[in-house]
């Protein structure tokens, strides 16, 4: 069996579908409770990972949002307000 790629190996095109998706199956593998410690703790940084690809991913969405809303005149920029 080969060990889960480490934290810092990201692939530089993955979608934010496809690193939630990882994150999922990594949050899945932990709550099973059965990995020995090791494979947790790289499990575990992983996820963090993930979850800080996720954050950059919706971050650069909002920003495009911003970026491109469409206002009186045409386009124009504006914040994103949630």
């Amino acid at each position: 069996m080969t060990d889960p790629p480490a934290a810092d190996a990201v692939p530089a095109e993955r979608s934010f579908e496809e690193a939630m998706a990882e994150l999922e199956r990594c949050v899945q593998r932990l709550d099973a409770g059965d990995l020995p410690l090791e494979e947790a703790l790289r499990c575990f940084e992983q996820g963090v990972a993930l979850v800080q690809e996720c954050h950059e991913k919706l971050d650069a969405a909002e920003q495009r949002i911003a970026e491109l809303t469409e206002g009186p005149d045409g386009l124009e920029t504006r914040p994103f307000h949630p």
